[in-house]
C-alpha cells in the first residue's frame, strides 16, 4: 500500500513539474520579449530627446559693425528658431578666419560666408553646401571709394586704374571677397599691382572700417562691398563731401549660406539641411516681420544656389594666395 502511494505520488509530481517548468519557460521567454520592445522603445525616445535638445548654431564672417551684425542675427535666429522648431543661436567671432575654422571643427553648423570664406571652408568640410544666397548676390559687385582730397575722377573703364597708381590704399579684411580678393583680382587685370601704390595695403578688417577710414583721409583710396557702401549712403553715415565712390567692378557671384549637412543631418534628423533651406527660401518680403530680416540682408529674397557657382572664386583665390591645396 505505502509502495502503491508512493508511485501514485510519483505519477503526479512528475507531470505538475513538467507543467510548472514550462509555465516557468514560458513566463521568463515572455519577459525576455517584453523587454526587448521597452529596450527598443528606450533608444527611439532617448535619440528623439537628443534631437530635440539639440540646437542649431549660426555663425557669420565679421564684414559689418558687430551692433549691427548682432541684430540682424538676432531677429534671423528667432525666426529659424519658430520655422524649424528648435533652439537656434548666433554664436560671433573674432575675424574671417575664425569663422571657417570654427565652421571647420563643428562649432557653427550654418554660416554666412563670403565667396572665398565659403569656398575655404568647403574645401576643409567636403560634405558641406552651399544652400541659398541673396537675389543680389548672383551678381554681386565692389566699389573703390577716393577720399576728397585724392584728386581722382570718377573711373568709367577698367583700365582706368592705373590713375590709382602712388595712392594709399586700404581693403577690409584679408579674406573679404568684396573688400579684397575681387578688387585685387581687377587690379590686377588692369596691370595694376600692389606694390604700385604708396606704401603698404591696408586691411581695414571690415567694409564699415574702409569707409571710415577713406572718409578720415587714413588711406587716399578703399574697396568693399557696394551694398554696405549704398547701406550706409542711405541711412545718412558717410559724409559725401568727404568720400566718394569712383568706380563700381564687374559682376561675381559672393555671398551665401553654407551648411554643415552631415553633422546637421546627424544632429537634428535626416533632411534637416532642407527644411533650414526651405526657411531661408521662404523669407517673404510681403511679411513685415520677414521683411524686416531681408532689408538688413540688404536683399528681397533668398535664391538657391550650388557649390559650382564659386569656381571663379577658388580660381581667383589660387592665384593670390588665398587658397592652397
Amino acid at each position: 500500500m505505502a509502495l502503491a502511494t508512493k508511485r501514485f505520488k510519483n505519477s503526479v509530481l512528475h507531470p505538475l513539474c513538467g507543467l510548472v517548468f514550462a509555465a516557468a519557460l514560458s513566463w521568463g521567454c515572455t519577459s525576455q520579449n517584453a523587454e526587448q520592445p521597452n529596450t527598443q522603445a528606450s533608444t527611439q525616445a532617448n535619440t528623439e530627446t537628443a534631437i530635440e535638445d539639440a540646437t542649431l548654431t549660426v555663425g557669420a564672417i565679421p564684414d559689418q559693425d558687430p551692433e549691427k551684425l548682432q541684430r540682424l542675427y538676432g531677429i534671423l535666429t528667432d525666426y529659424l528658431s519658430a520655422e524649424l522648431g528648435v533652439p537656434v543661436t548666433y554664436q560671433p567671432v573674432t575675424d574671417y578666419t575664425a569663422a571657417v575654422t570654427a565652421f571647420k571643427v563643428g562649432d557653427l553648423d550654418l554660416v554666412w560666408f563670403g565667396g572665398l570664406t565659403g569656398v575655404q571652408a568647403r574645401l576643409q568640410v567636403p560634405e558641406a553646401e552651399a544652400i541659398a544666397q541673396r537675389d543680389i548676390d548672383a551678381e554681386f559687385h565692389s566699389v573703390f571709394i577716393a577720399n576728397a582730397n585724392a584728386d581722382l575722377d570718377p573711373i568709367s573703364d577698367i583700365e582706368e586704374l592705373s590713375a590709382l597708381e602712388g595712392k594709399t590704399i586700404t581693403f577690409g579684411s584679408e579674406s573679404s571677397t568684396s573688400g579684397r580678393l575681387m578688387p585685387q583680382h581687377f587690379l590686377a587685370e588692369a596691370d595694376v599691382a600692389l606694390s604700385d601704390f604708396n606704401g603698404e595695403p591696408g586691411f581695414s578688417g571690415s567694409h564699415d572700417a574702409t569707409i571710415k577710414l577713406v572718409e578720415a583721409g587714413s588711406y587716399e583710396v578703399g574697396a568693399l562691398n557696394e551694398q554696405v557702401w549704398l547701406d550706409r549712403m542711405a541711412e545718412g553715415e558717410i559724409d559725401q563731401s568727404k568720400v566718394e565712390a569712383i568706380w563700381q567692378t564687374p559682376a561675381y557671384y559672393d555671398y551665401h549660406w553654407v551648411a554643415n549637412t552631415e553633422a546637421v543631418d546627424e544632429k537634428l534628423g535626416d533632411g534637416f539641411t532642407e527644411q533650414i533651406q526651405a526657411a531661408l527660401l521662404e523669407l517673404d518680403a510681403s511679411d513685415p516681420e520677414e521683411a524686416e530680416i531681408l532689408d538688413l540682408f540688404g536683399a528681397q529674397a533668398f535664391i538657391e544656389t550650388e557649390n559650382d557657382n564659386y569656381a571663379q572664386i577658388e580660381a581667383v583665390g589660387r592665384e593670390i594666395g588665398k587658397i592652397s591645396d
